[in-house]
């Protein structure tokens, strides 16, 4: 089974950016999206043209912002959307698939924004989130996907010192976040397969950063520990263009 993670940065202006191409290439299962930025009826507007996926969304209250989607030939047992706190549930940030082996969620993480300023609400949405991750593992295993808005290594920003404590998605706060999520019992797939390899998945659109390879692997795979031994590839699609971040993906064998 191939999952594949994208954030598109608004699904209206990606399907104008050969999304259905580049769709029709990654040839997977599942397709998860991050800050689609629409209303759900918008998101199912734009796809109209798939043909043989089911469309799952969880969009936010606020309009033309953040939101989350599940694209999949499977159809799942079952589909919920956020984890239960009105704090957090406000923006469309996650959507949880269930199948037969495994629970997929899909998360586009909060920001810590501008000099910071959300790095306190932040920290605690990722406390919140690992709970609610806990929650689903005591029933399956659970696949994690989407921007996790961090940089976990130093392997994983082309600038690091520079940024390191000054920059959101590169505090130690937010680093601690996504060790908690591994401490847990979560496998980094990408890291689990290329220990060494340096790759990003996120650009700024400033400076020809991705022509320059300035990049931050802010997106992820991760798989409860039960499923390590299902990993079957895992890969960065950095040749695959729409958005400032490009896809991530993962393959499954799945019994």
């Amino acid at each position: 089974m191939k999952l594949v993670s994208w954030n598109v940065n608004g699904v209206r202006a990606a399907i104008k950016k050969d999304f259905f191409e580049s769709l029709a290439s990654l040839e997977c299962d599942v397709l998860c999206l991050q800050e689609t930025k629409a209303q759900d009826d918008q998101v199912i507007e734009a796809l109209c043209d798939l043909k043989g996926y089911h469309v799952f969304t969880n969009s936010a209250i606020k309009k033309g912002y953040s939101g989350t989607s599940i694209i999949t030939r499977v159809k799942p047992i079952d589909v919920t959307r956020d984890i239960g706190i009105e704090e957090h549930d406000q923006e469309g940030r996650v959507l949880c698939a269930e199948f037969d082996a495994f629970y997929l969620v899909t998360v586009y993480t909060p920001n810590s924004g501008d000099s910071l300023k959300r790095l306190s609400y932040r920290t605690q949405w990722d406390a919140d989130f690992l709970s609610y991750v806990k929650q689903l593992e005591a029933r399956k295993p659970v696949v994690v996907c989407g921007d996790l808005n961090v940089a976990h290594r130093d392997i994983d920003i082309a600038r690091p010192k520079p940024n390191y404590n000054k920059s959101a998605g590169y505090t130690q706060k937010e680093i601690d976040g996504l060790d908690n999520l591994i401490a847990a019992g979560y496998v980094d797939t990408f890291r689990h397969l290329y220990p060494d390899t340096v790759k990003y998945s996120w650009w700024s659109y400033r400076a020809g950063a991705r022509i320059r390879n300035i990049g931050w692997r802010l997106d992820y795979f991760l798989v409860s520990h039960k499923l390590q031994e299902q990993i079957g590839a895992a890969d960065i699609h950095n040749d695959i263009h729409g958005s400032d971040h490009c896809p991530v993906s993962v393959q499954l064998s799945l019994n």
